[in-house]
């Protein structure tokens, strides 16, 4: 067994934990909206034709904000064609994805789902193919309350109240050749420098996200970043990261390790904006919304679009089917993302349903968990109050990708209010069991609440409609609490979470 020792000291405070670490995204790419949120032959839908299994199970799944209407969609969309009466919607071409989209679901139809859901809307802004303009008839028609055309028409279309939206996404990702208006940095900040300057004239308030790299690979990486902030730091508060990880090869050290890659990205934006507002003496800091982040198996053939004169409505795309080695991946993604949340202030786990997705569903029947679903609701449910640096003192491996990792990794978490602390750790050992001696002596009087392993001696094991659950966070009956040391034996390739409380008393 793989002697672990880990220090968790409240003095180690990084920063709060923020519910926006746990948004997702849902945009107009395959199923995820139509048969996905959107099924309106579905026993459960409403009279939006939305799925009620699906809005549960984003309940439970703890979202907090929803990213929306892309993703590469977004730089082609012509958000007009989405509102007003459904039937006098046009169909366009989606050349983001060589699908046609029906517009049956448009801003007002999303943003009831998202007050169904109790989630914050976070929207994208089309600066692939638009501009200014654009944006701000999009800001016009959501947020002033009435007196111009497009609020009237709003509320001729029945939100009689504005949409209170905060967060706006300028753009996705304009680094990248395949991007419908793909642009220089130079020409991609100043466009969005514009357009944010623009919409605070309505919204002063309005909490708004530049494009950075569409991933830490990309050629322009770091002088994309230093170009737009140069030119829009001062009209921004965020810079987006997306980063995508699978399994390559058959290397599966490599994979368990993909969080010291997320690592090195964020550390590495962080550093390029606080040159910037070095360079710009401001006291500002711009901070990372991580707005794309997931497993994704982007080679495999359900994640190549349509082609020639194949132009369908929602096809099968991109839907992964996640094993519980990628359900453990994206547990230590959430410990990266929790680590940085001094510097990551939002993140959106790409997607929610069918496209790279939690949540399973088949058109008018059954829904269900993947593997991935369970450390994301276990994160999202039980990180509270704020985040702790870990100390962390573990046996290393050696892998093809990113050098020497330690096989354990683990954050925690402390509620000052109620004294509750939570520890995340994750073994990436692909054969040994883990030791873990927590040394908790600086938060006396603790006791076990529960503790939890999601582990399955074959790693390879994927949930399916007909069974989601033989494969469930389990209780971990080793866990015990002596003398301010928590000692718990830990599977390999697995996930695991412990929660302590204060000793009721008398």
């Amino acid at each position: 067994m793989i002697p672990v020792s880990l220090t968790v000291d409240p003095a180690f405070r990084i920063g709060p934990v923020r519910r926006r670490t746990f948004g997702s995204f849902v945009e107009h790419l395959g199923r995820c909206v139509y048969t996905g949120i959107h099924d309106p032959e579905h026993p459960s839908a409403d009279a939006d034709g939305f799925r009620r299994d699906v809005v549960e199970l984003t309940r439970e799944l703890g979202v907090s904000t929803v990213r929306y209407p892309g993703g590469n969609f977004v730089s082609g969309y012509r958000w007009e064609d989405g509102i007003g009466p459904v039937e006098q919607r046009p169909r366009r071409l989606d050349l983001a994805w060589h699908s046609t989209e029906p517009n049956l679901v448009g801003v007002d139809e999303f943003l009831r789902w998202a007050a169904l859901a109790g989630v914050e809307p976070m929207m994208a802004v089309n600066l692939g193919t638009r501009g200014v303009q654009e944006a701000l008839d999009l800001l016009e028609y959501c947020t002033v309350r009435s007196g111009t055309r497009l609020s009237d028409l709003r509320r001729a279309h029945g939100a009689a109240e504005p949409y209170d939206i905060r967060m706006w996404c300028l753009g996705n990702e304009l680094d990248g050749p395949w991007q419908l208006g793909h642009k220089s940095a130079y020409e991609y900040g100043r466009l969005a420098a514009e357009t944010a300057r623009a919409m605070r004239m309505i919204r002063p308030d309005l909490e708004l996200v530049a494009c950075g790299s569409s991933g830490s690979g990309m050629p322009t990486f770091g002088e994309w970043e230093r170009v737009v902030l140069g030119e829009a730091y001062e009209q921004v508060d965020l810079v987006s990261a997306h980063a995508y990880y699978c399994e390559e090869d058959g290397d599966l050290g490599s994979f368990l390790a993909s969080a010291v890659d997320m690592d090195r990205f964020v550390e590495s934006v962080v550093a390029t904006a606080d040159a910037v507002r070095a360079q710009k003496k401001v006291a500002k800091r711009v901070h990372v919304s991580f707005d794309e982040w997931n497993v994704w198996y982007v080679h495999r053939a359900e994640s190549r679009p349509p082609s020639g004169d194949d132009w369908p409505v929602a096809p099968v795309l991109l839907e992964d089917r996640y094993h519980v080695a990628d359900a453990v991946v994206v547990g230590s993604l959430l410990i990266s993302l929790l680590r940085h949340t001094d510097r990551v202030h939002a993140a959106s786990l790409a997607q929610l349903v069918n496209v790279i997705a939690p949540i399973m569903t088949e058109p008018g029947g059954r829904a269900w968990r993947q593997t991935t679903f369970h450390p994301f609701a276990q994160a999202s449910r039980y990180a509270s109050g704020d985040v702790l640096q870990v100390a962390i003192d573990a046996p290393t491996y050696e892998t093809a990708r990113f050098g020497d990792v330690p096989l354990v990794d683990a954050v925690a978490t402390r509620d000052e209010a109620t004294g509750d602390v939570t520890l995340f750790a994750v073994n990436r050992s692909q054969g040994e069991p883990a030791l873990l001696e927590v040394d908790v002596r600086s938060l006396p009087g603790l006791r076990v609440r529960e503790a939890t392993t999601f582990a399955n001696p074959d790693h390879t094991w994927q949930a399916t409609a007909d069974d989601d659950s033989s494969v469930l966070p389990r209780p971990n009956g080793t866990a015990a609490l002596a003398d301010g040391r928590l000692r718990i034996e830990v599977p390999p390739v697995s996930w695991n979470v412990v929660r302590l409380a204060p000793v009721p008393a008398g």
